[in-house]
């Protein structure tokens, strides 16, 4: 019997977060620590508007920064 690893992701999402999308891309994060925002753009299927919107957002929260052209969680 073959045994695999799995990864547990212990992501708490922030509760003053209403989007659907601001909480995605929070996860995605998360769960990649930090992703340019062509990445989020391509990988969650939405525009760079949006990504820039919620980033923007997220980092006026004190939840993400960006980093060497990425984004990450704080």
């Amino acid at each position: 019997m073959a045994h695999s690893a799995t990864t547990t992701l212990d992501a708490s999402i922030p509760t003053d977060l209403d989007s659907a999308r601001a909480k995605l891309v929070y996860l995605y994060l998360a769960a990649t620590g930090g992703a340019t925002a062509d990445d989020l753009c391509d990988d969650l299927s939405v525009t760079k508007g949006t990504v820039l919107s919620i980033t923007g957002t997220l980092q006026d929260r004190g939840y993400l920064e960006r980093r060497n052209g990425r984004y990450e969680l704080a």
